[in-house]
């Protein structure tokens, strides 16, 4: 999923630390930065979130049991771009 933004480089970075943070403690995933881009890993989830050029770019990939929750996880991961990235 793809969104723009308008925002600081600084304040985008703190709400994909804030979303990586709510991620590991509501689905147990691990992330680590890597310059602009954090990677997400977990039991069934590898992903990453990038920012670059206006745009927040989010791409997991889910494993075969995982992947029964992708509606939520989505939802969840656009509900809170929604509310903290403009």
């Amino acid at each position: 999923m793809t969104k723009p933004y308008t925002m600081p480089k600084e304040e985008i970075r703190a709400a994909a630390e804030g979303l990586a943070d709510s991620l590991g403690r509501e689905h147990g995933v691990r992330s680590r930065w890597e310059g602009d881009r954090v990677k997400i890993k977990g039991a069934g989830v590898d992903g990453e979130l990038s920012f670059h050029d206006g745009l927040i770019d989010v791409s997991v990939r889910l494993g075969l049991l995982t992947s029964m929750f992708e509606g939520t996880l989505r939802r969840e991961v656009q509900r809170y771009l929604d509310e903290h990235i403009t």
